[in-house]
């Protein structure tokens, strides 16, 4: 079993003796920036002069310096920005205007595991991650709770590594909830593969499956909607607040039944080994480097594919009947 950490475990004024620069002020900077804000720490914000994080972080209150400026005068530099985007703002900004002690911190590790970004031996390098969007993670500081939060070292220049990174999760009201101690390649690995495998691509591709399964069959796409797409979320929120098990005991027994029964006949031994497979990219840095690739060359695959899925028959159906549902607005 994982350790967990909290409040007791993490000294608050570390990260209160630092100056901090968030790179990148969208939901999960935003709601990390006002976090630490209201821990007592300084912060300085950089983001793109012009665009409605800019305007957002200025409305809030903040100093919003180029990342350049906000590098230097920064202890502790935490990347914020998408991954494909962060190596070129890290070698351009960041890397000629740290110092030694600094702390340079992520969120996700993809571009220290897969080497987008390489720091220098003089400066740490840690992670806090939320395990939960922006938005959250600032509602439930302001309800004295918190979400949980990841915390990992990858490189420990000062001896002070780990205790930085739990004086931020601190700081963002993560210790409150929990926090577990974890490596820059489990974290990142276990994420894409939760997102490709279960999350976004499976959960997606499995809907669709079953959408186009009933229509084929003569059924209305209405009902095959409802029932396919609709209904989802009555389960994952049940399975998100009792778990599988949970879920199982509060819906019908025809339907419990259907589950133990059916289920491993959808996701069966060929999907499980597709999955590992898919792992094996990940591990091995293939799918780092393909996505990095794509980004390159302007992302034309990206752009193909996400243009066709939006003609499927189950997103035209899906936007006229969320039409008739006003709760959606």
């Amino acid at each position: 079993m994982a350790k967990m950490f909290y409040d007791k475990d993490a000294d608050l004024n570390i990260i209160k003796g630092s100056k901090v620069a968030i790179i990148g002020y969208g939901i999960q900077g935003r709601g990390q920036s006002l976090n630490l804000r209201d821990s007592g720490v300084e912060v300085f914000i950089s983001e793109l002069e012009g665009t409605p994080n800019y305007e957002q972080a200025v409305k809030d209150g903040f100093t919003v310096l180029s990342a350049t400026d906000a590098a230097k005068q920064a202890d502790i530099i935490q990347i914020l920005t998408q991954d494909h985007v962060q190596a070129a703002v890290y070698e351009k900004a960041i890397a000629p205007n740290l110092e030694e002690g600094n702390s340079v911190v992520f969120s996700h590790g993809f571009n220290i595991h897969f080497k987008q970004i390489v720091p220098p031996e003089n400066v740490d390098v840690f992670m806090v991650a939320p395990k939960g969007p922006g938005a959250l993670v600032r509602e439930m500081y302001e309800q004295d709770k918190g979400v949980p939060c990841l915390i990992a070292v990858f490189q420990d220049f000062s001896g002070k590594a780990k205790d930085k990174a739990l004086s931020y999760a601190k700081a963002l009201g993560g210790t409150r909830a929990g926090v577990i101690e974890t490596t820059f390649k489990e974290e990142t690995e276990t994420d894409l593969f939760g997102e490709q495998a279960v999350l976004c691509g499976g959960a997606s591709e499995l809907i669709k499956a079953g959408f186009h399964t009933l229509v084929d069959a003569g059924y209305q796409p209405e009902i095959a909607y409802f029932e396919c797409l609709h209904e989802l979320k009555l389960i994952t929120d049940l399975v998100y607040k009792y778990g599988i098990s949970g879920m199982r005991a509060r819906v019908s027994d025809t339907a419990e039944y259907g589950d133990i029964t059916r289920g491993k006949r959808v996701i069966n031994d060929k999907t499980r080994e597709e999955m590992k497979k898919i792992l094996g990219e990940i591990q091995s840095g293939e799918f780092a480097n393909e996505w990095m690739k794509e980004n390159k060359d302007g992302r034309p695959n990206y752009t193909k594919i996400t243009e066709e899925e939006k003609k499927d028959k189950i997103e035209t159906v899906g936007k006229e009947l969320r039409g008739m549902m006003p709760w959606m607005e």
